[in-house]
């Protein structure tokens, strides 16, 4: 589970990746080395008709001897369709890519609870999962986070490479989110987070029919010193100032769903302020809900748009309202 489809508007997501082309049967892109010469640049040629891997890329390495071709697959220099393979007998089906590298090809660790949307220099962007941590708590040191994750991801390339918490999600959310790839991405993110965040967008699945079709939400949020609870304080400048902007998509009798904007980007500002309208997010019971409607916190944020922190390009992602959101619709039409 690496890369998902989702809208994009920016550079190619797969940028980083080799591009394919397709070649002649018996043509190679680059001059073939000269025999017993093991070092080449990364070559790519598409599969014509069924065969095995070994006489493949004997054929297409005919200036090499047969061991030499063996010690090439041997050493992991060949994938399949990005895959690494040493087999000598493994079978080719037409169209398939084959990829013989100068170096041993190193493949992607799988991720769990999220996807690579974008990955760049100095950026990664995500989809996560709901129930997968953004990064650890003091209380869950061991457990799997999206950081830890990403970690492995860019030291299985470079074993000195890091990554940078530019801001989270909470657990129980779902959808897009960003780390940076070095200190100056991150700090330039967060220092100038209003100015670079051009959008931030959530769906929101909440209690009860919103009747207003469009509102404001503004407050001042505040946390709880012993339940750490963030709560709206009723005195102006108390706290941090938070707005939510919210338009309703499709309601009945029983849920709403909510497009919700973000001015700021305070702790738990969505689910504090849903309860402040009496329209807590389903299955939210930290903060009022009552109904575990479809098994999960009905909050996801769905996109985000920043300006690239090196480029100044303006990138956009957006995802899919999940499913399970549009579920408690499907029964209950809307009351005129």
């Amino acid at each position: 589970m690496q890369k998902k489809p989702g809208k994009f508007q920016g550079p190619n997501k797969n940028q980083n990746q080799t591009p394919k082309f397709k070649q002649n049967k018996n043509q190679s892109q680059n001059p073939a080395p000269s025999k017993g010469n093991q070092e080449m640049s990364t070559r790519q040629y598409t599969v014509k008709e069924s065969s095995e891997l070994l006489p493949f890329l004997i054929e297409k390495l005919s200036s090499l001897g047969r061991n030499s071709v063996k010690a090439i697959l041997a050493r992991g220099q060949v994938a399949v369709n990005g895959k690494a393979v040493t087999a000598y007998n493994y079978p080719l089906q037409p169209e398939q890519t084959v990829t013989i590298n100068k170096d041993k090809i190193i493949e992607d660790i799988p991720l769990a609870g999220m996807t690579i949307l974008h990955e760049d220099e100095d950026v990664i962007v995500i989809q996560k999962d709901a129930g997968l941590l953004s990064i650890a708590t003091n209380t869950k040191e061991n457990e799997i986070t999206a950081y830890r994750q990403l970690t492995a991801h860019v030291r299985n390339h470079d074993p000195k490479a890091r990554i940078f918490v530019v801001h989270r999600l909470d657990r129980d959310t779902s959808g897009v989110m960003m780390f940076a790839k070095n200190e100056k991405a991150q700090q330039h993110l967060q220092n100038t987070w209003q100015e670079s965040v051009k959008e931030r967008t959530y769906v929101a699945l909440v209690e009860g029919m919103v009747k207003k079709p469009e509102g404001t939400i503004s407050s001042w949020l505040k946390e709880h010193t012993k339940s750490l609870k963030m709560f709206s304080t009723p005195y102006p400048n108390d706290g941090q100032h938070a707005v939510t902007h919210y338009k309703t998509l499709q309601a009945n009798r029983n849920f709403s769903l909510l497009e919700v904007n973000l001015e700021t980007g305070r702790k738990n500002q969505i689910r504090v302020h849903m309860q402040d309208i009496g329209h807590p997010v389903v299955g939210d019971k930290k903060y009022g809900s009552k109904t575990k409607e479809i098994g999960r916190l009905g909050l996801h944020a769905r996109v985000l748009a920043f300006m690239h922190p090196t480029t100044g390009q303006l990138l956009r992602f957006e995802t899919h309202i999940p499913k399970l959101f549009l579920n408690p619709f499907k029964e209950l039409p809307a009351k005129k």
